[in-house]
């Protein structure tokens, strides 16, 4: 496996304009990813995990720039996306592709199965002929686990499962270097996603991908990552290698998000200690002052309220931003 950074994010931020109610008053800003930092390395998987509404799906998109940032820096292969003209993030996106959550909304119904597959090539390898295409469809329909007779039928004749074995060989089918999955198993039954979770980890280890991995779904995130990321109200509150943070959660409300995540043994879940959080999150139009999650963390304190805990090491490959963190 490759020890070399393929995607490096530095502070990154992405607002959205909201407009105020009332004649006159200015709109309002909704910090939606806010001053996030992480280094993806060549080979690895990163999951990104949080409640709905976290800044995840932002986070995503603002990565690809289909949704632009306001500030940071997103450093690919030492190039900052951000200063791309339109042209040359188009060029760059065939490095960079992205499965959707939705995988039947994701797919064109008007569209043949092979001319959905095949939509990358024509954008970026326009010299290939018909045949050609047909071709490389054929071979990554059978890749993702597919017929390759089923080439000329439509997205409503499959299942969902099936559905995004589609997505999947669209996004693979130019051979990225990086494909940000965006909650890709959520919309499928749970015998399904172990089925689409082999095969990401099959065509990582195939094709030599480097993902990001976004789900609300804890037990899927440990099965297929090797880093992750925890954010909350658009920050990010713990970071490190998969296996450390899983096992000794250093921030409360990862601790709290973890207790809440099923396990399959009745014994051990009812053995387990539930932390139960007070309260919705804060609304990300008038974040609390101090750490996001200080009204509902039970160990805060009043610098907690007040000042922005600093990201530190909690212990080698972990690290978090809080002022009571357990090594």
């Amino acid at each position: 496996m490759a020890d070399r950074s393929l995607l490096r994010v530095e502070n990154l931020t992405t607002q959205f304009e909201i407009p105020a109610k009332g004649f006159l008053k200015k709109p309002l800003m909704l910090t939606a990813v806010n001053n996030v930092s992480f280094d993806l390395r060549e080979g690895r998987t990163l999951g990104i995990v949080g409640e709905s509404g976290c800044g995840k799906s932002t986070l995503g998109r603002s990565i690809l720039r289909l949704l632009r940032a306001q500030k940071g820096r997103i450093l690919w292969q030492g190039r900052n996306l951000l200063d791309l003209s339109d042209e040359e993030m188009r060029a760059a996106r065939r490095d960079m592709q992205i499965i959707f959550q939705d995988p039947i909304a994701s797919l064109d119904p008007r569209m043949t199965v092979g001319d959905i597959i095949a939509e990358p090539l024509t954008v970026f390898e326009p010299k290939l002929n018909r045949a050609q295409r047909a071709e490389r469809v054929q071979e990554i329909m059978a890749a993702v686990g597919l017929v390759p007779e089923m080439i000329n039928r439509y997205p409503h004749e499959f299942s969902g499962g099936q559905a995004q074995r589609i997505g999947i060989a669209r996004a693979v089918i130019t051979r990225p270097k990086l494909i940000i999955c965006d909650e890709p198993v959520s919309a499928l039954d749970v015998s399904i996603q172990g089925q689409v979770i082999t095969l990401l980890r099959k065509l990582r280890k195939e094709f030599g991908l480097t993902l990001i991995f976004i789900s609300h779904d804890l037990s899927v995130v440990r099965l297929i990552s090797d880093d992750v990321l925890v954010l909350y109200l658009g920050k990010v509150v713990e970071a490190g290698d998969c296996a450390t943070v899983f096992d000794k959660p250093a921030h409360p409300y990862t601790q709290a998000l973890f207790s809440a995540a099923p396990i399959p043994d009745p014994k051990l879940a009812r053995a387990r200690q539930r932390i139960r959080l007070q309260g919705d999150p804060p609304s990300p139009l008038n974040p609390p002052p101090g750490c996001v999650f200080s009204p509902r963390c039970w160990k805060a304190t009043d610098i907690c309220r007040t000042e922005m805990p600093p990201t530190e090491q909690v212990r080698a490959g972990q690290s978090a931003a809080c002022y009571h963190t357990e090594p």
